[in-house]
């Protein structure tokens, strides 16, 4: 690459945060610019130390300020330290600005709701649909139905100085309600009650939940509702909160939170407002590509909108996730109890017939669709239990009378061969018991109008039949090449819970629609925004991402001879002194479950060792002898504690071996590796330990992977994945694209946590011969070229020696 720190006084530095830009900085920055100029994208691998985030920045600022393409930023993140280090970096930059960008980090409607936040919702509804339900209470109450005062509306307007011809609330109504809900507003019953009081600060109201006062009810039974959100429709859904009460004008939940609830009103429309007005938006993956997420940016998703994605070798496995759609088997029973509860309601008296039936024919939706539609959810419920049991008949004899016998881990049975493209077995069953296109693509409908009609009648119920009625249409309409459908058995063990069925003593059971293929969806989205940059520290090789992107789609010409959008790449090699690590090829014969053998079968001391792992003990003991802190990632938990417990005698240092586990005591664990003198680590390549975990310092000397951390390719989505991208991108490429690529980004996820800073000191190593140049099957290939360079290969009986000569000189 070429270095540009030299090349002058060029336009973007009057917004680069720092002095002067580190070495390949200044390329990045003007290839990001070169890249949004042309509407276009780029694709960059940046290695610890490039200065990514705020290359990204500053082309950005260049952008939105100094030409008229764009009017802001949008960076999504899947990892909360990089998401923060986005809003520190922009702080920095404006430091320097006379004219700042104003700037948002989004988070969760959960994190914000004052109610939510301290508890005080039922504990059978989540805040979300807490929430929602009392944002559609406030906004009855507060409709302009024509019996507010004219004067007191045309004051208002004259005020805010704009007259919408829209507005449909009264802002004189919803600034009562919102009084209404203050401690000072009520007599004795609740007299001594305090504020309601969350992120540090007191709100205007009191702390239990109010309820319309009985001259805005329109029923003896006056509903709940939210003052905060009373209190945006009295601003004409403005915020009293601004930029201003971030530093240097970026804005958190650490600022606006306390500010909007102090001023008693709803954080998360403050957020709301605050993000169509912002020049930097900075938000995490769902708020790009969830379809659930996406509304409350659709204000700013647009051509004049620049993104940038962060953290993108991620970005294939996240987004298929979120697009994958799972229904629970307790969530078909909540919808068909849904449906159930309007049928028995109309089955109480002819009047409450007409009743409901008036209801649902308001969406055009008879009475016999809802009880249709009971009778298909109770009849798929039946399904998924005859066909969970079967399965399990026919691979554990004697689970009915012990289900203890089952395997303590995730489950899937797929309804179709994954590798090929049929319909699944739910689909040709319920075509053979009637329930053809037509009610699969009427259950979303159908859903809706039962919601409605159980708010109308003032039912106490949380409904789902709407949301599972989405999902049941989309089973029906999506195709089998790119989607496949399966049974999800989740391994949650009852614990005492009631249970319908015996296997749900071991497994939480559910219908899965499987994405195998999101860079169709990606390319939509991409192709929504007016350019943006992709980048990570392992993006390599960039001709796979952009294809498995979606980028390389959305350059291509299409069909009516519109051209593509430019799509550019960059790599650039680590820029920290090459003498400060060591980097090792260990050739060891490959680890593999065939040449392995079961390690539980093997004496803990290695009496009984295949040939393969006296290999790999003599590779672990070697790097594990290295001074200060070792990470030794293995292929999984399993061979983790196999390593962890033959090194245990035969090292003289702690021994940390990690497992799958809460987060909390995976922290635990992470603070116990790096309290005190040197210790070892031994834990999964695929496990959290490996991956966005920052080891600066001196919290790690040396990280050995062992092994190609492939997944099961056994597994029934792989295989549906890799039929899927043998479709899209030729069958030569499949394994390649969907199975050793993302597996080799993994392993150099790991090995680059060690070095972290211009003066640290570290060790690098690959174990397995699958990693040297010219082994069957290497990946050797995969490994960037300025990362090629720096590897040596060697077979694992002079891997100490050369541990030694490095640590000699470096003061191990």
């Amino acid at each position: 690459m070429r270095d540009s720190a030299q090349t002058g006084d060029e336009a973007w530095r009057s917004y680069f945060g720092f002095e002067e830009p580190y070495e390949n900085q200044a390329d990045a920055v003007e290839r990001a610019i070169e890249a949004g100029k042309s509407r276009g994208f780029l694709a960059m691998e940046g290695p610890c130390g490039t200065g990514k985030t705020m290359a990204a920045l500053t082309a950005a600022a260049t952008l939105v300020k100094d030409t008229d393409l764009y009017d802001r930023l949008l960076v999504v993140t899947p990892v909360k330290q990089q998401l923060d280090q986005f809003v520190d970096d922009l702080r920095t930059l404006n430091a320097g600005l006379e004219d700042p960008l104003s700037g948002i980090a989004l988070v969760g409607k959960r994190d914000l709701c004052p109610y939510g936040r301290e508890g005080l919702f039922p504990d059978d509804a989540s805040t979300h649909e807490r929430c929602e339900d009392l944002r559609e209470a406030t906004a009855r109450l507060v409709e302009d139905d024509g019996r507010s005062s004219s004067a007191a509306v045309a004051e208002t307007a004259i005020q805010n100085e704009v007259e919408d011809e829209d507005q449909w609330w009264d802002p004189r109504k919803a600034q009562d309600l919102a009084a209404a809900a203050r401690p000072d507003a009520v007599e004795q019953a609740t007299l001594g009650e305090d504020s309601l009081e969350t992120a540090g600060v007191a709100s205007p109201y009191r702390p239990s939940q109010p309820t319309a006062p009985e001259s805005m009810a329109e029923s003896d039974d006056p509903p709940l509702y939210c003052p905060f959100e009373a209190d945006w429709y009295a601003r004409d859904k403005g915020s009293p909160v601004d930029f201003t009460v971030g530093e240097h004008t970026v804005a958190t939940i650490d600022e606006y939170l306390p500010a909007a609830v102090e001023r008693g009103t709803c954080p998360h429309r403050v957020m709301g407002v605050l993000l169509d007005e912002a020049d930097v938006v900075v938000g995490n993956y769902n708020h790009l590509f969830d379809p659930g997420s996406r509304p409350l940016l659709s204000s700013v998703l647009d051509d004049r909108t620049f993104v940038v994605v962060d953290e993108a070798h991620r970005l294939e496995g996240r987004v298929r996730d979120l697009l994958s759609d799972r229904v629970g088997r307790q969530t078909l029973t909540q919808a068909r109890n849904d449906c159930n509860l309007l049928v028995q309601r109309a089955q109480q008296s002819s009047d409450h017939k007409a009743q409901v039936r008036e209801i649902l024919s308001a969406r055009e939706v008879p009475l016999e669709a809802v009880d249709h539609a009971r009778k298909f959810y109770e009849d798929v419920r039946r399904w998924l239990d005859d066909r969970i049991e079967s399965h399990l008949d026919a691979e554990h004899e004697g689970w009915r009378a012990d289900p203890s016998v089952l395997p303590e881990h995730d489950r899937e049975i797929p309804l179709r061969d994954p590798d090929t493209v049929e319909q699944d077995e739910l689909t040709e069953w319920a075509e053979q018991q009637g329930y053809d296109g037509q009610l699969w693509r009427s259950l979303a409908k159908i859903g809706a109008a039962v919601e409605d009609a159980i708010d109308q009648l003032g039912l106490n119920r949380q409904p789902v039949c709407a949301a599972v009625g989405v999902v049941a249409g989309q089973w029906w309409e999506r195709d089998h090449s790119t989607f496949l459908r399966e049974i999800a058995l989740e391994h949650s063990p009852a614990d005492g819970r009631h249970v319908d069925a015996d296997y749900q003593a071991v497994y939480t059971p559910g219908l899965l629609c499987y994405n195998c293929m999101p860079a169709r969806a990606l390319e939509e989205v991409f192709d929504e925004l007016g350019g943006g940059v992709l980048m990570s520290a392992t993006l390599e090789p960039l001709d796979v991402f952009t294809r498995v992107s979606g980028l390389e789609a959305l350059g291509e010409q299409s069909g009516d001879d519109e051209p593509g959008r430019p799509v550019r790449s960059a790599t650039y090699d680590l820029p920290f002194p090459p003498a400060n690590r060591a980097s090792y090829l260990v050739d060891a014969r490959p680890f593999t479950a065939r040449n392995r053998g079961d390690p539980e079968a093997m004496k803990p001391l290695g009496e009984h060792w295949n040939p393969t792992r006296d290999e790999y003990a003599q590779a672990l003991r070697a790097l594990a002898r290295s001074p200060g802190n070792v990470m030794l990632a293995m292929p999984n938990y399993r061979e983790a504690r196999w390593a962890g417990a033959y090194l245990e005698d035969a090292v003289e240092k702690s021994v940390v071996v990690d497992e799958a586990s809460s987060n909390e005591e995976t922290d635990r664990r992470k603070r116990r590796f790096f309290r005190g003198e040197g210790k070892v680590l031994v834990t999964s390549t695929r496990g959290t330990l490996t991956e966005g975990v920052d080891y600066d310092g001196a919290k790690l000397s040396t990280c050995a992977v062992v092994g190609v951390p492939l997944v099961n390719i056994g597994s029934p989505r792989i295989r549906a994945v890799q039929r899927a991208y043998g479709d899209a991108f030729g069958e030569d490429n499949a394994f390649e694209y969907a199975l050793t690529v993302p597996a080799v980004r993994r392993a150099r996820q790991a090995i680059g946590r060690v070095i972290r800073g211009v003066d640290e000191v570290g060790v690098r190593a690959f174990v397995g011969r699958r990693y040297t140049p010219n082994a069957r099957h290497s990946v050797y290939p995969y490994l960037p070229e300025g990362e090629r360079e720096e590897f040596t290969t060697m077979t694992p009986e002079f891997l100490a020696g050369q541990l030694d000569r490095f640590w000699s000189t470096h003061g191990g």
